[in-house]
């Protein structure tokens, strides 16, 4: 098959270039053919980008011709979006006839403040998309991210047209049952909805932690206010247990982070390192007695939980999301009652102060992320996927000439009822 990817960006840097990344990488060794039409690069692991997608289609000045530009040149068999924010590449893609699948990594699709969550009370959001987004939580108005002015306008129109576009594609992808269900909240078919966790490479089998006496917790993440790392913080100066805590990653809400810290009197216990390479990740998770998950907005799944889980390590998190979806409270870790910081404390205490309980606990979070969420499975869920999509839309035949506006590859599928 030709796949088209398209993404926002190209290069490294969360997790849905990570995805994109790793899963091209093995259509790809899989003998399938990959391109991307992609906005501006990220300054990350992009030779390594350039060595999976051959084919690059930068996103400049005109989107739509630039979209046109691309399917005709690369011809694919089935176009995957991932992030792509831009309506007239959307639009584009849409009147291309060609199929489409959009790969559902967040809330962007639905939500105007795109994290489902609100900023300043931090309650999670249960409705739909509607007037109430405008009128009741004020979604209109959000913070800026790209610098400049703090706040920015979004459009409620843009987001009911973008919601209207998204129906149109032949598969939409979620990553959890959680995720499902926002969806048909927002009115998908759900026939049209297919459940693929992104699941991690497998670990090191040799790897595994001494659940030592240095009692280490760990977070490993960005640290932004959604991930809830204030709240980690919170929680920590209630633990009873000696402890040390590493904080892991980057992000805007990291210097307020270290002040509460410092302020709690956490400073000589809590060590934010920074971002480091996933190789130098290994040496914590071999001292490392229980993984924190801190996330107040509904994480779609929280990858970070599957990769710890192979390493056979227990978590603890609250109970945002499709966090549930993986994480059985007692079984492989602790799900917390949301913003519970009492509940907690008394989770990593619990796993602190009994090492035969948490390596348990671990070893059952191993077992389960063995069986559900197989690398290989995945990928080939993956290409089923395509071939359905395609198998259900009629395309033009290889021995038709070309035409403008036609930028379809080379198959002919009659589907009858």
């Amino acid at each position: 098959m030709n796949i088209l990817y398209v993404h926002e960006r190209f290069g490294a840097l969360a997790g849905a270039e990570a995805n994109a990344f790793i899963t091209a990488q093995e259509l790809a060794a899989r003998g399938h053919h990959t391109a991307i039409l992609h906005g501006p690069g990220t300054g990350k692991n992009e030779d390594g980008w350039s060595s999976v997608f051959q084919q690059r289609f930068p996103l400049e000045g005109d989107a739509a011709a630039q979209t046109r530009a691309a399917l005709y040149a690369f011809r694919p068999d089935a176009v995957y979006v991932h992030k792509m924010p831009d309506l007239d590449v959307i639009q584009t893609l849409v009147d291309s006839g060609i199929p489409l699948v959009r790969m559902v990594h967040d809330h962007d699709i639905y939500c105007m403040r795109s994290y489902k969550y609100h900023y300043l009370s931090r309650k999670i959001c249960t409705r739909a998309a509607s007037l109430y987004c405008v009128f009741g939580c004020g979604a209109c108005v959000v913070k800026n991210s790209a610098g400049g002015f703090p706040l920015k306008w979004v459009s409620y129109s843009a987001k009911k047209r973008e919601i209207a576009l998204n129906h149109r594609f032949h598969r939409m992808i979620v990553v959890t049952e959680y995720m499902r269900e926002e969806l048909l909240r927002n009115g998908f078919d759900d026939r049209r909805i297919e459940i693929h966790a992104p699941v991690p490479r497998m670990g090191d089998p040799a790897l595994r932690s001494s659940f030592s006496d240095r009692n280490l917790i760990l977070y490993a993440g960005q640290i932004i206010r959604g991930k809830g790392v204030d709240v980690l913080l919170q929680s920590l100066a209630r633990v009873k247990s000696n402890f040390e805590c590493i904080i892991l990653g980057d992000g805007n809400h990291r210097a307020y982070c270290e002040k509460l810290s410092r302020r709690l009197g956490l400073a000589d216990r809590v060590h934010f390192k920074g971002f480091i390479p996933q190789e130098e990740l290994k040496a914590y998770y071999r001292e490392c007695s229980v993984v924190a998950l801190s996330s107040v907005w509904p994480e779609p799944i929280a990858t970070i939980g599957l990769e710890v889980m192979r390493y056979a390590l227990p978590v603890v998190a609250f109970d945002a999301g499709g966090i549930k979806d993986w994480l059985k409270d007692g079984f492989n870790g602790h799900l917390v009652p949301w913003m519970n910081r009492d509940a907690f404390a008394a989770s990593l205490d619990d796993l602190l102060q009994n090492k035969a309980k948490a390596k348990q606990l671990g070893a059952n979070g191993l077992r389960l992320v063995s069986a559900r969420y197989d690398f290989p499975a995945y990928i080939v869920g993956l290409e089923a996927m395509f071939e359905r999509a395609i198998a259900e839309s009629t395309v033009r035949s290889p021995h038709s000439p070309p035409v403008e506006g036609d930028y379809s590859s080379h198959r002919v599928v009659t589907v009858t009822a």
